[in-house]
């Protein structure tokens, strides 16, 4: 196994699917039946162009659905409509998802005095419950996700704590983009990602977390 070593930030921040959890087959599949009714034609296209956006909330999804793949613009019962039914498929699925391997113990190696936080595409209730159900809340000075994008979360976060010395752990090219843009180094994290190839423009990548070892200069 290989082993990437990171200093002592002041910042970790990580995304929930894939980097956390092992759970984004789940919500592909999800992502599937709920695109199913409307033809195979679509629900290939649909699923396809969701794991190209790794990272972005079901709220963008659904609508693209509803809107491009369908040409139903101005459907909000629609879309309010998948938007429900999607969490009714996902959301215990996501509390029974395992751990991605590595999680528990880089959380409880985080150095004393420095703040993680949760930043997920997904939603913030379901996030926060799965990590509750994974005896996880406590490593994290915040759990938040969707509606909110990840900039305005990361503003927020910026703003009233700061996020300089930081490092983001993601599977998806919009995590890579959302680091850069708040100066904040980046892990990709590889093995659970819907788009590991996203990994060959990374200077950082792991397989899953228990290749970071902290406490030598990244």
């Amino acid at each position: 196994m290989t082993r990437l070593h990171l200093r002592a930030y002041a910042s970790w921040v990580f995304d929930c699917d894939g980097v956390l959890l092992d759970s984004n087959k789940l919500k592909t599949l999800a992502f599937r039946e709920l695109a199913a009714p409307f033809g195979k034609d679509i629900a290939s296209s649909f699923v396809a162009w969701h794991q190209e956006t790794g990272g972005v909330s079901r709220f963008t999804k659904v609508r693209h659905l509803v809107e491009e793949l369908l040409g139903r613009r101005g459907d909000e019962a629609l879309v309010s409509e998948l938007i429900e039914r999607f969490g009714t498929l996902v959301e215990q699925a996501l509390i029974d998802a395992p751990l991605i391997p590595g999680v528990r113990e880089l959380l409880e190696a985080l150095p004393r005095g420095t703040e993680a936080w949760v930043v997920s595409g997904g939603l913030e209730s379901e996030v926060r419950a799965a990590m509750a159900a994974k005896s996880l809340t406590r490593h994290f000075a915040g759990i938040y996700g969707s509606p909110a994008t990840k900039d305005q979360i990361l503003q927020r976060i910026a703003a009233t704590h700061g996020l300089a010395n930081g490092v983001f752990f993601g599977d998806a090219r919009h995590d890579m983009e959302v680091a850069g843009r708040f100066a904040l180094d980046f892990v990709f994290v590889s093995d659970a990602s819907d788009d590991p190839a996203v990994g060959r423009s990374c200077e950082r990548v792991v397989g899953d977390l228990r290749e970071v070892h902290i406490g030598a200069d990244g």
